[in-house]
């Protein structure tokens, strides 16, 4: 324990911050297929969790079961009062309203008059707001997340082709069913981020077609190569680790039942609608996310989209916050040692000659509160001399 105490001055003590990140690629085969069978059921896909409420699906890395397993995102959907779904919806009609006014009160908050505010993406170009009154709700897993998702970095790639996603489809189209492709990115979100959420930062997602090279143009409006004619399909919340992604990505642009997003002229040929099936439902009149939404559950919905899914990629962030301290040791500071095996007989065991200059040597640091009493100990690696002759500056740090 010291006996001899030295105070910090206020230049002796630092503040540091430093982000450290790390790539999570989250492939397709392990959302879907990796522990599963190829049929028409997509409920024997061991990594994937159902719950007795219906409200969403849990994804996991490897079988639920084992204990090595860890869940990385959950799947859910959500529509809005105001939806022009909601009404002719018949499965689980109060449930996609309450996961949608429970995101809503987390990612978006409350307006002046207590009302809980719509997902919205925001106006670009003069253009008004536009409501997302029918989402998909992805929260990623802390493990994974960390303390953010570093902006600019977030990416999800899924397949848009006009059959459903089955996995029996996949096993008979092979590639072919993943031709059709979007990708969602925050491309803006290194600096054109938005604070006005209870959850913090979020960005918004702009979609662009993946497909193979010489592919067309998937989305409405879009002109392949063109970054600046991308829409805006969703919304990243980093801190939260949520992605918000509207379903107009599967419907066409001229859907009777509010406009997608997918160029009409590509997915209608003739009278036949050729709209991505998210879910099929035996009915050949099911064509869209529209129709599918009002009859079918959310685990449906969940594995229409999680079989769909090609890649999912970011970086995510954790934020390391650190004091350092400099322990200044003047020429004249702790040449002696208060361990009573320094003495012997009253005389320094490392002098010779009393002439002899003291010696010491520093093995650990002590950090003490204002009373004195120990808070932290810091270890060096192998013992310092100390005697009059030498000063000495140690760098003690403390992360959290």
């Amino acid at each position: 324990m010291a006996t001899t105490f030295k105070n910090f001055l206020s230049n002796d003590i630092a503040q540091t911050r430093t982000l450290l990140h790390e790539s999570i690629p989250i492939t397709g085969s392990i959302v879907s297929g990796t522990y599963g069978t190829l049929t028409t059921d997509l409920s024997l896909d061991t990594n994937i969790k159902s719950y007795g409420h219906g409200m969403f699906s849990s994804v996991y890395d490897y079988p639920y079961l084992s204990s090595s397993a860890n869940q990385i995102f959950d799947i859910t959907v959500g529509l809005s009062a105001d939806s022009n779904a909601y009404t002719a919806t018949t499965q689980q009609k109060a449930k996609k309203l309450n996961i949608y006014n429970q995101m809503a009160q987390y990612l978006v908050g409350y307006d002046h008059t207590g009302s809980i505010k719509r997902f919205k993406l925001p106006a670009a170009g003069g253009a008004v707001e536009k409501q997302m009154d029918d989402c998909y709700f992805i929260p990623f897993s802390r493990l994974l997340v960390k303390d953010e998702i570093k902006k600019g970095s977030f990416s999800f790639e899924f397949s848009v082709s006009g059959s459903d996603a089955t996995p029996s489809f996949v096993e008979t189209q092979g590639g072919d069913y993943f031709s059709d492709r979007i990708k969602l990115t925050d491309a803006s979100g290194s600096n054109g981020y938005f604070v006005d959420s209870p959850a913090g930062e979020y960005g918004v997602l702009f979609g662009t077609s993946s497909g193979p090279i010489g592919h067309v143009a998937y989305l409405e409006g879009e002109a392949a190569g063109n970054s600046l004619t991308n829409p805006m399909v969703g919304l990243i919340y980093y801190q939260a680790g949520v992605m918000v992604m509207t379903v107009s990505v599967f419907q066409v642009s001229d859907y009777d039942q509010g406009p997608g997003l997918l160029d009409a002229a590509l997915y209608n040929v003739g009278t036949v609608h050729e709209d991505p099936k998210i879910v099929d439902l035996g009915d050949v009149t099911t064509v869209g996310f529209g129709h599918a939404v009002t009859g079918a559950t959310i685990a449906n919905l969940a594995d229409g989209l999680r079989n769909r899914i090609k890649n999912i990629s970011f970086n995510n962030t954790t934020e390391l916050n650190s004091t350092i301290y400099f322990c200044r040791v003047a020429h004249n500071d702790f040449n002696y040692s208060s361990n009573p095996t320094y003495l012997n007989g009253s005389k320094l065991r490392v002098k010779n000659r009393a002439s002899d200059t003291p010696v010491s040597y520093i093995t650990t640091v002590g950090l003490y509160s204002a009373d004195n009493e120990l808070l932290a100990v810091a270890k060096l690696s192998e013992p310092l001399r100390k005697d009059p002759t030498n000063e000495i500056t140690l760098r003690v740090r403390l992360d959290y």
